[in-house]
């Protein structure tokens, strides 16, 4: 299975859903590849943000040697699951992957937890500590839910 998280910048939020989930499928042993990409390809090759990173280590998880990229038409053709972390990153999916879109393979993250509610995941970006914290917690909780689907699906 191949999963890529998408936000607008690939710093904040979906470094942290790529490490997060990452830890939880090799905990799991899955044989999952979980990436992540940006819309806006402002912070091409930066590493995350330093926020996002300490909050992760402060969990047990190391995201510090990734890299930014922006999402390309073709990563529907590479990835099984894609998953976006709000409605503006969703617009641009469609826009960027124009004919590549695919329904099927694209999805809102929260959806996980709440189905069909096509909610965002908040942009912690231009806030304090508190901000990555709590989406951090939203984010791990919406990976065990993943996770938790896939354990009863191989069982």
């Amino acid at each position: 299975m191949k999963i890529l998280m998408v936000c607008l910048g690939n710093i904040c939020r979906s470094p942290l859903a790529e490490g997060i989930l990452q830890h939880k499928a090799n905990e799991e042993r899955l044989n999952w590849t979980v990436e992540s990409a940006g819309t806006n390809g402002i912070h091409i090759g930066e590493s995350p943000h330093h926020l996002s990173q300490k909050i992760a280590k402060q969990n047990g998880i190391n995201i510090c040697n990734q890299l930014a990229r922006k999402f390309e038409a073709k990563d529907f053709e590479k990835y099984d699951k894609i998953y976006v972390m709000a409605e503006d990153v969703m617009t641009d999916v469609k826009k960027i992957a124009g004919k590549y879109f695919n329904v099927q393979k694209a999805d809102y993250f929260l959806n996980e937890l709440h189905a069909g509610k096509n909610e965002d995941v908040p942009d912690p970006w231009f806030g304090e500590e508190d901000g990555y914290i709590e989406v951090y917690d939203l984010i791990n909780k919406t990976c065990d839910a993943i996770i938790a689907k896939e354990v009863i699906k191989k069982n």
